[in-house]
């Protein structure tokens, strides 16, 4: 950790300047950047943002003004609150609570409704991307879009699983080998990801089989995330979690910063920055391949790119 907490930006450009002025304004606004005074902007001081001013400082000299960046310290304990009250989204996070209480759940346009719920999920993505300091409003903001989309859930993603309310049993893995497992076929990121799960950590000779109707599924296989199968999702928990905490694998830190990104993408909550990078690999997948073993073998390759980027951990 830097033993200088803090990184100021102090900026001065001709009045005449204005649209640089504007420009440059936008973008510190842009950056989470707190105004001490006219022209002096804080930060806390982390490697990106410290790049990111040093970008904006040469902006400034290249307009025809004056720039400098010091690393500070917080005098005492006082200082270092005040400093980061100035970072406070509660005001913010509150606005989007009320936005999320607003919600029109009785629209009848799926297409309105989805787009609604996206807008939501993006500004609150944006919040937490400017929450250096999170607390107790991120949590309850998370928790507020993550019940919407829990309620919106059969309206906007009618093949997904309602999750259950049940605990969930510590089982042994040496009583799950050599099994075949089912789900849905065209699996998205939660399927995948547990098919991943469960060859890599708990059936090293699984066999799999997708299928178009889940009342296909053998009596003698074990089905995952579909509303019935053995393993689904158990209240906030979405399959992937659950296949974890059934198999004992909650503790193992690689897995846990991947189940992070499962969840938020299959059901929404905080966001996660290796998000969007996966979903779009996962979309891309999809469309080569339309064969789901051979989208499974891919998408598996990620997986493990993941997990050992995650943990330092090969596989």
């Amino acid at each position: 950790m830097n033993s200088k907490p803090w990184v100021i930006l102090i900026a001065s450009l001709p009045t005449q300047n204005a649209s640089g002025r504007m420009r440059i304004w936008r973008g510190l606004k842009a950056l989470g950047c707190a105004v001490l005074r006219d022209g002096v902007y804080l930060l806390p001081n982390r490697p990106d943002f410290l790049l990111s001013l040093r970008y904006y400082s040469d902006e400034v000299a290249a307009g025809g003004g004056t720039a400098h960046i010091l690393q500070i310290d917080g005098t005492d304990e006082i200082q270092q609150k005040t400093f980061e009250s100035l970072f406070d989204r509660s005001a913010d996070y509150a606005n989007l609570l009320s936005n999320i209480e607003q919600f029109d759940h009785d629209h009848q346009d799926i297409g309105k409704l989805q787009k609604q719920l996206n807008r939501l999920r993006k500004d609150f993505e944006a919040l937490v991307s400017l929450d250096f300091f999170p607390g107790a409003a991120r949590d309850q903001a998370a928790s507020a879009l993550e019940q919407l989309e829990y309620i919106l859930h059969d309206t906007l993603c009618p093949d997904e699983p309602r999750a259950a309310k049940r605990s969930i049993k510590l089982l042994n893995r040496d009583d799950y080998q050599g099994r075949t497992w089912a789900s849905r076929h065209r699996p998205k990121i939660d399927r995948l990801a547990s098919a991943w799960l469960i060859r890599r950590f708990i059936d090293n000779e699984a066999r799999f089989i997708w299928l178009a109707n889940i009342a296909d599924c053998p009596a003698n296989t074990l089905g995952f995330d579909f509303d019935g199968a053995a393993f689904t999702h158990i209240d906030a928990k979405v399959t992937y979690e659950v296949l974890q905490a059934s198999f004992g694998l909650a503790q193992n830190a690689g897995l846990n910063r991947i189940g992070a990104i499962v969840h938020y993408l299959d059901v929404g909550g905080i966001a996660v920055p290796e998000a969007a990078g996966l979903e779009a690999l996962i979309a891309g997948m999809r469309q080569t391949w339309s064969d789901d073993d051979d989208l499974l073998s891919e998408a598996e390759k990620i997986f493990d790119a993941f997990y050992q980027a995650f943990s330092g951990t090969d596989l």
